[in-house]
Formats: C-alpha cells, structure tokens, sequence
C-alpha cells in the first residue's frame, strides 16, 4: 500500500469498516513497494503478486489501484499487479479492470466479498464483472473463509460452497481461492466438485495460522501440486521462513515444490518459465 495511505491509516479505517477490521491495531503491518522489493531479495525470491485494498467504496479501490500500478511501472520485472474493485459496481468495475490491464496490471483481487458486501453466489450482480474477466482469460482473487475453527480479523463467511457456485456459474473463469479455500480442496474427492472447479487455483496465505503444513501433500494428493500457489500475505508474514518451512515440512517432491513455489503462477500469469528459474 501506499505510503500516504499508511501515513492516513485511521482516516481510512474510518472509512472502511473491514479495512478497520484488520488494520486498527497498532502493529498491523502495511507494506511499500520498496520494503517488499527489499523483503524479496533478503528470501530471494524474483517475483512478488501483489495486490492493494478491496475497499467497498470503488473510488477507494482505484486510488489504491494507482499506486499497484505504479509500483509495477517502477519493478516491471519483479511485481505482478492485481486490480482491487467493487463487483457491485457493474459496468463501472469493467472499465476500472480495462483501465488496469491496460496499465500493466495482470488480474484482479483480492476481493472482499465479506467486506465489500457482496455475495459471490449472486449471479446476476457479478455477471458483468466475472463475464469480462471470463473474456480476458484474467484471474481473480477472492478471500476466503473456513465454516470452522477459530475466529481472526477478517474471518467471515465466504465459505466454499459459495465459491463452487462462482465456478459453477462462469465455468471459464480463472479462479484464485485465498487462504485454501477456507478448505475447499478437500471437497474436490467428490467427482463433480473436482469438474467445477478445473479452472480453479489455491493459495497458501495465511498457512501457519490455519493449518500444519501437511496440507501441502494433502491438497497435492487430492487435487494436484499444479493448483497450488504459494503465498506469503506479506508484511503479515515474511518468505524466507515461510519457504523454509514448506520445502522442509510440506512433504512435496523436488518437481511438486518447484510448481508450487514458481512455475504454477507463472503459468497462471502468462511468465517466461526460464524468468521464474533464474
């Protein structure tokens, strides 16, 4: 996020109320550019997907697009760029994607469906947007949450069963189900769960703070390493270790961690294979 953003914090957790949810406390984290960039090479990793605030306010969401796309201008070849939007805004929230892919930026997310009232089984409200990103061949990410375990700021009730029916409903459309699915890849031993979600992808924010790390095997054995994207939720948590832990505890082969910690995204987000293994 932006650094005038950080220096506002309190305006904007005034404005906000998820926002305020999961940054009023003193030590919330809010990262620039520039102190992922240097986070990056102290874990030595090349490239970083970031994303700004889904705000429920669209204006909000496209000031903070700026700065998204302006970081990516200034690290074009180390940060890849998602576009936060308001899905409730229809035709408004397309031209504010088009204006972001134009721009540079790569997809869009992560969506709030709990924060930005919206509910992703609502068919016809998010068919404009979910249609155009259809189009495009352009990824989403939308925050989720488990039906189960303990409560933490920013646990709501985007539960996997509301992320079938999106899949369900725009079979064709790109899908980046945050923090496991809220324990969707589990499902996906049913045969028609598994058909739904074939364009679907999970990644791993937030792991050391809903699951061991054995659900690296377990999702690989149930649904295939190529749907895994390793994710930091940086500044909240810091790579290196990260890293560490699921090449030392994940349980992956060789071929499975090397998907999952860079070919799979770059795949997904259209990099040069040899970009990632350099």
């Amino acid at each position: 996020m932006s650094p005038e953003l950080a220096a506002a914090k309190a305006d904007y957790c005034a404005r906000d109320r998820w926002f305020d949810l999961c940054y009023n406390h003193p030590q919330a984290r809010i990262a620039s550019a520039e102190q992922l960039i240097a986070s990056m090479d102290k874990a030595g990793v090349h490239y970083s997907v970031v994303a700004g605030f889904a705000f429920e306010n669209g204006a909000l969401c496209a000031a903070s697009n700026d700065y998204v796309i302006d970081a990516v201008k200034r690290y074009p070849d180390r940060l890849i760029g998602l576009a936060a939007v308001q899905p409730l805004d229809g035709m408004q929230a397309v031209y504010e994607v088009e204006r972001c892919l134009k721009a540079g930026l790569a997809g869009v997310g992560e969506l709030l469906p709990d924060g930005q009232n919206f509910d992703p089984t609502a068919t016809p409200a998010m068919t404009p947007l979910m249609e155009f990103l259809q189009s495009q061949a352009c990824p989403v990410m939308i925050h989720t949450s488990e039906p189960v375990g303990h409560l933490y700021p920013g646990k709501g009730v985007t539960w996997p069963h509301k992320i079938v029916a999106l899949a369900g409903a725009f079979p064709e459309l790109k899908i980046i189900a945050a923090h496991w699915g809220g324990g969707l890849p589990f499902y996906e031993l049913m045969p028609e769960v598994k058909n739904a979600l074939r364009n679907l992808y999970y990644d791993t924010a937030a792991t050391s703070y809903l699951y061991e790390f054995k659900v690296f095997r377990a999702v690989a054995d149930t649904c295939g390493a190529a749907k895994i994207l390793f994710a930091s939720d940086y500044p909240l948590l810091k790579q290196g270790r990260l890293i560490g832990r699921v090449q030392a505890e994940g349980g992956l082969t060789a071929e499975e961690l090397r998907l999952v910690l860079g070919l799979n995204a770059a795949h997904l987000f259209g990099l040069k294979i040899a970009e990632v293994q350099a």
